[in-house]
């Protein structure tokens, strides 16, 4: 740092060895105690805090920036929670750099309980809380961390274009309308994934970058709505293990040096189909060790009614808890849109709850069969239409996991692997069911041969503690391939070579077999920096509607900005 005329040393500096030294410290002042004869000032910069002992009692608001000059000085009362704690400066000089001049929006160092709208619009001000302050040094240092990392393992840094062509990747585009093509837009791009690719036929061998993305979608508490920063990774002539290796030694030492935890040097790995059968989610937090059991074969023909051509999971979860608890849980599902929720309590070897007298005998033994019930367990069960049963018993375990204190202090990644390659859609026609840039495992002759629904991915993702982390895939390099599984999913050559014609008029010319995944670095972050709010670890995020409540965007331009670019708003 500069040291000048404003300051010798910083806030976080100074310690019992300084003792008689003269200083000059700026900052903000974070607090004022006034004590009749003599005035005790927090001072605090972006590296600490410092007390000052300051006689003078005319002193500027909270907030406001100066810069003192005086001894050190060792303090009588210390403070063992400060670093400057054995020492404060007594004051013999202060000038006023900078007046906060009006009432503060909310008390910065209790931010956390001020509602979110009014700490995005004083952004600048919620910064100032010293874990908010922290986050933001955490994500430097992580960024730094990534790029050292990277650079060491001889991968290259390469910047890929903001503004590039629409194509059909999941979400909505973001669309930049052209001054000099009217009628004609740019996109900002979802993800770098054609250019990575492109950078491995361009001879390149090794590629990263922190990617900003773009995505029109809602806000989520782990998804930033418009803009969010993915680390992005692509290796030539590689396979799905190279990938593997790279990342789980990367996540092992990043979670070395931002936690001081150690993880396990390799990752457990879980098929999609098996995630699905035992969690009912491909994003499973293995922290909790309840798994579903799937009661359909033996209740859907059950005469009652609630079962009666139902899906039906279940959860087997030991547990004291009350009528009470029931209730709660039985009102979780209804507020996630579930019918309710059916329980049964095994005490002194009997099955208790008021459905079991719909049950016959012979329901109950299959009941007790599948789930190997003991006493003190409950099932949970909930029984719906198949896709709503499935996700509502997934996020049934995630609560009950919680709630029954199942989850342990640690941090469980998980590879899911063998992702089916399609899937089928609401209207029950084919569709791609992850990145349709993958290659399908058994190539060209899987796709010949095989029912669609039957063909597996080379595509992964890597989940931590129930969130997905990264996605990734060993590319398709050969347009043939590329033709037939569009083909597959009900689109012609020509939409092929439409919607990707640099890609695919690059595999005629030489590509490599190639690789890679992307991270979601925000993502990632949230966890190092123990928030659930994926805003928290941005500087200056949108709020949950997509807006920039501090610079006032989006907002209304002006009709010569809007005849430049040819765009008529419609009334």
């Amino acid at each position: 740092m500069t040291y000048n005329e404003y300051r010798t040393h910083n806030c976080g500096e100074l310690r019992i060895s300084d003792v008689g030294k003269t200083v000059t410290l700026a900052g903000w002042i974070n607090s004022i105690r006034n004590l009749g004869g003599v005035t005790f000032v927090t001072l605090r910069d972006h590296f600490g805090i410092t007390q000052l002992i300051v006689k003078d009692n005319n002193l500027p608001n909270r907030e406001s920036v100066i810069s003192v000059t005086g001894k050190v000085i060792e303090r009588v009362s210390k403070n063992p929670k400060m670093d400057t704690g054995d020492i404060e400066i007594e004051v013999e000089k202060l000038t006023l750099l900078g007046e906060c001049k009006k009432t503060l929006p909310f008390e910065i160092n209790d931010s956390q309980n001020t509602k979110e709208e009014l700490r995005l619009k004083y952004r600048y001000l919620d910064l100032r809380n010293e874990e908010n302050h922290k986050n933001i040094v955490i994500r430097s240092k992580l960024l730094q961390f990534i790029r050292n990392y990277m650079h060491n393992k001889n991968f290259l840094e390469v910047q890929t274009p903001i503004l590039t062509s629409s194509s059909p990747e999941g979400a909505r585009d973001f669309l930049v309308p052209s001054r000099l093509n009217p009628g004609k837009f740019y996109a900002l791009p979802q993800a770098p994934q054609q250019f990575k690719q492109l950078l491995m036929i361009s001879g390149f061998d090794n590629y990263f970058q922190i990617a900003p993305c773009f995505r029109d979608e809602d806000a989520r508490a782990d998804r930033s709505p418009g803009e969010f920063y993915q680390m992005d990774m692509e290796m030539s002539f590689a396979t799905q293990e190279d990938v593997f290796g790279v990342i789980e030694d990367f996540m092992n030492k990043i979670m070395k040096e931002f936690t001081g935890k150690e993880i396990d040097a390799h990752f457990e790995r879980i098929k999609y189909n098996e995630a699905m059968e035992k969690y009912c989610t491909d994003k499973p937090d293995l922290r909790n060790p309840l798994e579903v059991v799937d009661l359909t074969n033996g209740l859907s023909s059950s005469e009652f009614s609630i079962f009666n051509g139902k899906t039906i999971k279940c959860i087997k979860a030991h547990c004291d808890k009350s009528r009470k608890f029931m209730d709660e849980m039985t009102k979780f599902v209804i507020d996630n849109e579930g019918k309710g929720l059916c329980w049964f309590k095994y005490l002194n070897n009997e099955l208790q709850g008021s459905a079991v007298k719909f049950l016959k005998q012979n329901e109950i033994d299959y009941l007790k069969l599948q789930t190997k019930i003991e006493n003190g367990d409950v099932l949970f069960i909930i029984a719906d239409e198949k896709g709503k049963a499935t996700k509502l018993i997934s996020i049934l375990r995630n609560k009950l996991g919680e709630e029954l204190d199942l989850l342990s202090d640690t941090y469980k990644f998980v590879w899911i692997v063998d992702f089916p390659f399609y899937e089928l859609n609401d209207e029950n026609t084919i569709e791609f069911s992850h990145n349709p840039f993958s290659m399908p495992q058994g190539g060209i002759n899987s796709l010949i041969n095989k029912n669609p629904l039957e063909i597996l991915a080379y595509q992964y993702d890597l989940v931590l503690n129930g969130v997905e982390l990264l996605s990734g895939a060993v590319r398709n390099h050969n347009p043939e391939i590329m033709v037939k599984e569009f083909e597959i999913a009900g689109y012609d050559r020509s939409t092929v070579e439409n919607k990707f014609p640099a890609l695919f008029n690059a595999f005629d010319y030489g590509a490599p077999p190639h690789a890679g995944c992307a991270f979601g670095f925000d993502r990632l972050l949230m966890f190092i920096c123990n928030t659930n709010i994926i805003r928290d670890v941005i500087a200056f995020p949108l709020n949950k509607n997509a807006q920039d409540l501090l610079m006032g965007a989006p907002n209304e331009v002006t009709q010569k900005q809007l005849d430049d670019v040819h765009i008529r708003i419609k009334d």
